[in-house]
């Protein structure tokens, strides 16, 4: 059984940082596609950064530069290094994992999610 638990996530003001983590069990972590999106209030979930299993990335434009995705294959573990914070970053933060290899395939395992809150 696939899980996958984030932490993490909090309060910060602008400009500041975050990392959230993402645990995963249950599966043979490293021959997946692994990736971060994220849901805004009253907006639909995107994705916010991806990676696969030979660390190849993908960002969305509005971090690019911003944040970094990255992942610790010993401890089936995927981070998100998250800098200079925008206001509209605030949103519940969601770890998946691909169906596959290529981050091409769809996400159908989810974690619980993760709080970022960002103020002024």
């Amino acid at each position: 059984q696939v899980q996958l638990v984030e932490s993490g996530g909090g309060s910060v003001q602008a400009g500041g940082s975050l990392r959230l983590s993402c645990a995963a069990s249950g599966y043979a972590y490293r021959f997946f596609c692994r990736g971060w999106f994220r849901q805004a209030p009253g907006k639909e979930r995107d994705e916010v950064a991806l990676i696969d299993p030979s660390r190849n990335t993908r960002y969305a434009d509005s971090v690019k530069g911003r944040f970094t995705i990255s992942r610790d294959n010993a401890k089936n573990t995927l981070y998100l290094q998250m800098n200079n914070l925008k206001l509209e970053n605030t949103a519940i933060y969601y770890c998946a994992r691909a169906s596959g290899y290529y981050c091409s395939n769809d996400f159908p395992n989810w974690g619980q999610g993760t709080q970022v809150t960002v103020s002024s």
